[in-house]
């Protein structure tokens, strides 16, 4: 009975979102094996309302991952595929003529829709890529002076190979910080490799993403994003996550450090991971967990450190841990 005593009641209500959260994972475990951390990541880019970068070499299931989070959310998806000869009309679309009304009418590219997909981000030359600056951070589109606004929600799940491939391009500064999280695949370990080779093997269907359906819809995403704003932040959690991205831009490893916008995202991603596991307010352990996944594209590096092979996220965590954590 003492224990009762001390039972903390959230004071909001988080339990439609976590049931719906196990219910896309439970879909997508059904194709993916392992991918824990990412998926969790992907949510709460997802109820954060930001964008992803998914890094890893050709064949780790990054393009499959987007796909089937997309099919698990009843909600308009896209997919466009970029390569080197890709114009930015063919993203957000261009003014067409129309003989009959003697107008120009603007048709509408692949990038308007809930949930989009751009595979091999890095494939398309830089003015390709800044036709995606503007829908990224301000959620519309200016073509001929006409401005396009999205609806909600609105997420670009990019893919890219390691910038070290052969006909890949490195992506503009601006536009790293304009996603959430950088969210690197990996190889699977051995006995994963051993369950994703037994799944392939019993999977009957022509279309192994015929077995996942949707459990979510695109008002449910909406009514998430707006409950995850509501979850408490102590003031000294704020000060933590400033000294954090602040300490990135006076540290003699770093060429360029983070701007406010990282600490605006750590600060709503932590919110967002908070609700994912079931709490109403945000933790110190939520900030260490999440920054390295919010800086590590977002500074750079000096040539010597980097010739060193010192790496972001290690910077990072030299960062954390001379940071004293909030008590």
């Amino acid at each position: 009975m003492e224990n009762d005593k001390f039972q903390y009641t959230n004071r909001i209500d988080l339990s439609l979102l976590k049931i719906s959260a196990d219910k896309i994972r439970a879909e997508l475990k059904k194709i993916i094996v392992g991918q824990e951390e990412a998926i969790d990541l992907i949510l709460t880019a997802i109820l954060a309302d930001g964008h992803l970068l998914l890094e890893g070499v050709p064949g780790v299931a990054k393009t499959v991952l987007a796909k089937l989070i997309a099919k698990c959310i009843s909600a308009p998806f896209s997919r466009i595929q970029f390569t080197p000869d890709l114009m930015p009309s063919d993203v957000i679309g261009s003014s067409i003529y129309n003989e009959k009304t003697t107008n120009f009418e603007f048709r509408r590219g692949p990038i308007f829709s809930n949930i989009v997909l751009i595979d091999e981000i890095n494939r398309a030359p830089a003015k390709t890529q800044s036709a995606l600056f503007e829908v990224m951070a301000e959620r519309q589109i200016t073509v001929d002076s006409q401005t396009y606004f999205f609806p909600r929600p609105f997420t670009i799940i990019a893919t890219q190979n390691p910038v070290e491939q052969e006909g890949t391009y490195r992506l503009p500064e601006a536009q790293l910080d304009r996603f959430l999280f950088k969210i690197e695949i990996d190889y699977p370990k051995l006995e994963e490799e051993i369950n994703i080779l037994k799944n392939h093997n019993q999977i009957e269907s022509e279309n192994e993403t015929d077995l996942v359906q949707a459990v979510i819809s695109a008002e449910d995403i909406i009514n998430f994003q707006n409950l995850v704003k509501k979850v408490h932040v102590e003031d000294s959690i704020i000060n933590y996550i400033a000294k954090v991205v602040t300490s990135t831009r006076n540290n003699a490893n770093l060429y360029l450090g983070a701007s406010p916008r990282a600490s605006i995202s750590i600060l709503n991603t932590c919110k967002a991971y908070a609700a994912l596991q079931g709490k109403d307010f945000v933790t110190p352990d939520d900030v260490k967990y999440l920054a390295p996944s919010v800086l590590k594209h977002r500074i750079i590096l000096t040539p010597e450190r980097e010739m060193e092979g010192l790496t972001p996220t290690l910077v990072i965590k030299q960062i954390i841990d001379g940071i004293e954590i909030p008590r």
